[in-house]
């Protein structure tokens, strides 16, 4: 299973508001060749670390793809790109963020990738939806699911289900 997080919390001058850049984004993933399996509902989910920033609309897909890992965080970050990310200060607000969460069970730690996504296990905004769609997914290095690990998390992130 691979897995994306899917996420935004700015107005895209292209294609409006969050949660329909997000759509958009999820086309282009599909026109780069990556073909989406399942996708959880929408989530409005406050900014992590708490700030004054708008709160973001979150959402995973489980993706299918012939590329490897590292070529798949490759198209992610170009797609990102054409949507007008800029890369600035960590946990800046953006109009798209597209994390590689998980590629199979594979580990890897290197410089420009680290799977499994090294903060999952620690944001109710990843594994709310995660478990939504993969109840069942484990977490390749501490080997629970994606439910377990969503049990052990504080409630203090505050996370709401959008309408369809």
């Amino acid at each position: 299973m691979i897995l994306i997080g899917i996420g935004g919390n700015l107005d895209s001058p292209r294609f409006g508001p969050p949660r329909e850049t997000l759509t958009a984004a999820l086309a282009a993933l599909e026109r780069e060749g990556i073909g989406i399996l399942a996708r959880s509902g929408w989530y409005r989910s406050e900014p992590v670390p708490p700030s004054s920033q708008p709160w973001f609309v979150n959402a995973v897909v489980s993706v299918a793809i012939e590329l490897g890992a590292s070529e798949l965080l490759a198209k992610l970050q170009t797609v990102e790109t054409d949507f007008g990310r800029v890369r600035g200060e960590r946990n800046a607000a953006r109009i798209l963020d597209l994390d590689l969460l998980g590629y199979e069970s594979t580990v890897v730690r290197t410089h420009s990738l680290v799977l499994p996504h090294p903060r999952l296990h620690e944001r109710r905004f990843v594994l709310v939806p995660l478990a939504e769609i993969a109840p069942s997914w484990r977490h390749p290095v501490f080997g629970l699911t994606a439910v377990e690990l969503l049990a052990r998390l504080p409630t203090d992130q505050q996370i709401e289900p959008l309408p369809c």
